[in-house]
Order: structure tokens, then C-alpha cells, then sequence
């Protein structure tokens, strides 16, 4: 298989060729890393419905998990520890997988219309913790495992790539059924022999039976 390696001219292969092009951080972009939850992350965590989870195996392979919920579904325990539900899936259980082998993780935090994000590193411990678990219901729904971080590396990402991509610009936004959906990719890709409708219309039952 062709690599970019190969495919391709001017590689960057050593930190002084990667800083030749992209220059130092200032002082303030270095230091804007904290090591905690202050009052401003967790005001922002608490508007959140939505964030992404990174995470890697033993060896090395990664993957990128979405999570989401009402504002404020990622609990901040203390300024040092944050609790996350994991609801019903697809039970192929990636992340969680991941985590056992190397429990380091990287979170994204969006807020709907807020042009920065939020990132945090640390690293994770899933638990079974009934009064934790129940802390973050939804109705009588408990998610039936959580994840806490411990919290080593916190700070806000500038607006930058929320300004170039006007990602919260409804008039930017692609026109209904001109993106590629689920179904057509799950016929396709496994061979199915049956309708498209078909498979979509079992991934909507589902999702209304198994939100929760």
C-alpha cells in the first residue's frame, strides 16, 4: 500500500523542519495549559451537550468516540476529576476497550454556537459506582458504566477553525439528503440484499427504543 511517506514530496520528519514551518507557540498559548477544572472550565463543561473522546490500544491504534447528552452531562466531581456517563451503543465497546489498555484520553468539549472548545487530557478509570451512575440519570435511565478522568492537562482552544469552517452557520450547512446517510453505506459496504428504507428505518427504531 502507498504511504504518504512515499506518495509524497517534503515530509516532515523532525521537530526543527516541523518548527521551520509553523514557528514557536507564544508564551501566553504555553501557559493558557492548566492542570485543573477552574470555574471557567467547568462553567463551560456545564453547557456542553456534546464531546469527543480520544483514545489509543496498547498498541497505538486510535480512535475517537462521540458523547452526548443534556448541558452538563460530564459531571465535574472536583477541580482534579470528571465523571462521564456511558450510555447504550452499538456495544462495540471501542473506547472502552481502549481505556483498559492504556487508560490516557484526550476530551473535546463543544458548546452549540460557542466559537471555542475546550480540551482536556488525563487519564481514565471506568466504574460501576451505583450512586455515580444514579447521580447521572436521565428519567429512571442510569448509564450502566461510567467514566472518571483524572484530569492532568485542561485549557480552551482559540475560535480559528469554528471561524474558517462556520460550523455553527446554518446557511453553510449542507442541503437535507444531499449527505451520505448510514443506511445506503451499510448496504454497500456489507453487501446487503435488502432496501435501503429497510435498514434505516431498524437504525431509527433503534434509536428510539435504546436511547436510554
Amino acid at each position: 500500500m502507498t504511504t504518504a511517506t512515499t506518495r509524497f514530496s517534503g515530509v516532515i520528519t523532525t521537530e526543527a523542519e516541523l518548527r521551520e514551518v509553523a514557528g514557536n507557540p507564544s508564551k501566553g498559548a504555553v501557559a493558557k495549559a492548566i492542570d485543573r477544572i477552574d470555574e471557567h472550565f467547568a462553567g463551560f463543561i456545564a453547557q456542553s451537550p456534546f464531546m469527543l473522546i480520544g483514545t489509543s490500544d496498547a498498541a497505538g491504534n486510535q480512535d475517537v468516540s462521540p458523547k452526548g447528552d443534556p448541558p452538563g452531562f460530564v459531571r465535574v466531581l472536583d477541580e482534579h476529576t470528571l465523571a462521564i456517563p456511558d450510555r447504550p451503543g452499538n456495544r462495540r465497546a471501542d473506547t472502552l476497550s481502549n481505556m483498559l489498555q492504556n487508560p490516557r484520553v484526550a476530551l473535546y468539549f463543544l458548546v452549540p454556537g460557542v466559537r471555542e472548545t475546550l480540551r482536556v487530557q488525563g487519564r481514565a478509570t471506568i466504574v460501576r459506582d451505583e450512586a455515580l451512575r444514579a447521580s447521572m440519570a436521565v428519567g429512571d435511565k442510569a448509564p450502566h458504566l461510567a467514566i472518571v478522568v483524572d484530569v492532568e492537562e485542561a485549557f480552551m482552544h482559540c475560535a480559528k477553525c469554528m471561524v474558517r469552517s462556520n460550523l455553527w452557520e446554518p446557511e453553510s450547512w449542507p442541503p437535507t439528503g444531499t449527505v451520505p446517510d448510514l443506511g445506503a453505506a451499510l448496504v454497500d459496504q456489507l453487501g446487503l440484499d435488502v432496501p435501503k428504507r429497510v435498514i434505516i428505518e431498524n437504525l431509527e427504531k433503534d434509536t428510539r427504543d435504546n436511547l436510554y
